[in-house]
This record gives C-alpha cells, structure tokens and sequence, in this order.
C-alpha cells in the first residue's frame, strides 16, 4: 500500500457528502443561499439544512451574513478554496473518463465579455450542432467580472480582448477585432474623409466604463497623441452604447462585430478618423499548465482553426 492510501487509510475523514460541497461553493460563488437553491433546482431552506449541517460537522462556522449577501468567514474562505479543489479534480476525472474513451460530451464552460456575447453564442451554437453531447454553460460579463471568474477557475475558457498580464495565462488569439467611430448618419462628420483626433475629442463622446478594454485602447491611442477623451456620457455595455448613439446622444467606438445589423439597416455609420480602425484581437485565454478536458480542447481548436475562416 503506498504511504498516501495509508495515510487516507489511518484517518477519520468528516463525514461531507459532495452535494454539501457543492451547495457550498455555489453559496459562496452567488453569494447567497436563494441564487445557490436556483442554481442547484433545490429549495431555499434545503440550502439553509444542508448548510447548517455541513458547519457542525466541522465545528465550524463559515458563512456570514453582511445586508443582503452571504459571504464566506476567513475560515470559510480556506474551506472553500479546498472544496473548489476537489470539486475540479472530481470534474478533471469525470473529464477523463471521456477523454479515454474518445467521447466529446459533458459540459463546456465559457465566460465571454460583454463585446464579444455579440458573436460568441452563434459559433457555440454551431459548435454544439457539430457535438450534441455536450453542453454549453456561456456566462456574460463584464471585464472584471470575467477577470475574477478566470481567478477561480469557474471556466473552461475565457474570451477577452484584452489579456490580463497580472496572472500566468496561456492566451490563444483566433480572430481580429476592429475597433471603429460609429455615429448616426445624420451626423456633422459623416461622410467627411480623414477626420483629425483633435475633431474627434471635441464631440460628445459616449464612453464605455473604465476596465473596458475598448475603453483601454482608445485612451491609450489618444495618450500617443497628447490627447485626452472628456466622456459626454459613460455607459454600461455596448448594447446601452448603441442606443445612445442611436438616440442621438453622440459618437462613440464600438466592435465592428457589434454593429451588423444596424450598419445593414444603416441605422449607424462608421465614421472615418485617422488612426481607425484600432485591429485587436480575441483570445481564448486559460490559466497556464489548466488541463483543458476533451470538450474544451475540441472547442479551443474549433475556435482557432475555423473561425478565423468563418470570419475573414
């Protein structure tokens, strides 16, 4: 017998089933019991028992209540981390099952932010046609959001514009991303060719938040130019962005990939401003050395080797 089954042999293990483990991160990862009993099709006060529970069975107490939301004590917190451990390598080992046997199935888990919902769910869709067993978990967020999912590994695979460089990520770049000026086409300056950046601060400018990677971007385009964006307005998303153009409110950037439908109604145009379009690009990114299950990798190397196809 090796020394680590003597060692699990010769100790009195607590007594959780691995649902308690599971409504615990789910508690923690919402942030409270009501959005843990949705999640997991269970009842408020099965939430509650079980978590009542799983607490004396350690001696225990690892939940706090702070106004409306549920947030792990310090104690808890380590509970957690260790219980999110497990629950991955239960995942990884169910994962590998079907990797041995061949089988693309099981869940895949992707977080995307806000800018790119615009496209994602369509390529997932055809994912899915192509590989019916398996099943498709998109979240989106925004760009700190996001961020933190990927910091606890809530994901197979997170697709951003901008990749993180506070934290060891494997970042894959599949397709571009053209940043461009959109107005509504009774504009001043649609139609005018060559538009200077200094014409293009003085216009009201619809902004979106901060951490945008957009946002990033166009600042960072402005600072080479000694230039600096006063947002007329800061909006939440992109979709809130387009409204506000469309309302008249003023110009604005946004993804190219945004903008199909109200460019084919021409509801919106693209304005032509010296040093636009801004090419990005998205990436798939994962921490490094994550071991990928065969539902994710097949995705990944969907994304890499046919999308950039389907969208040159």
């Amino acid at each position: 017998m090796s020394k680590g089954f003597s060692r699990i042999a010769s100790q009195k293990l607590p007594n959780i089933t691995l649902r308690q483990m599971q409504i615990f991160e789910s508690v923690v990862r919402l942030g409270g019991y009501t959005l843990a009993a949705r999640e997991l099709n269970l009842t408020q006060p099965t939430v509650s028992m079980q978590m009542s529970k799983l607490c004396e069975i350690l001696g225990l107490e690892l939940l706090e209540q702070s106004g409306r939301r549920t947030h792990p004590t310090s104690i808890g917190r380590e509970v957690y981390d260790n219980m999110r451990e497990i629950l991955d390598r239960l995942a990884d080992l169910g994962g590998l099952a079907d990797d041995l046997k061949g089988v693309v199935r099981g869940e895949l888990k992707v977080s995307v932010i806000t800018t790119a919902a615009y496209f994602m769910p369509h390529y997932m869709g055809k994912f899915i046609e192509r590989h019916p067993l398996v099943q498709p978990r998109l979240t989106i967020s925004n760009r700190n959001d996001a961020l933190e999912r990927l910091r606890s590994n809530q994901d197979d695979l997170l697709i951003m514009g901008k990749v993180p460089d506070s934290m060891p990520v494997k970042a894959h770049p599949f397709i571009n991303n053209e940043v461009v000026v959109i107005a509504r086409p009774d504009h001043p300056l649609n139609g005018k060719r060559g538009i200077s950046l200094e014409q293009l601060v003085g216009e009201r400018f619809l902004v979106r938040e901060p951490g945008s990677g957009t946002r990033r971007a166009v600042d960072q385009l402005l600072a080479k130019h000694g230039l600096k964006l006063t947002p007329y307005m800061e909006l939440g998303n992109a979709e809130a962005i387009k409204q506000g153009v469309l309302a008249g409110l003023g110009i604005s950037v946004l993804s190219r990939r945004n903008l199909d439908l109200e460019l084919g109604s021409n509801r919106i145009v693209i304005l032509d401003v010296q040093g636009f379009p801004l090419v990005r690009r998205w990436y798939a990114v994962h921490f490094r050395g994550k071991r990928l299950s065969l539902v994710a990798r097949t995705f990944l190397e969907y994304i890499l080797n046919e999308m950039e196809l389907e969208f040159s």
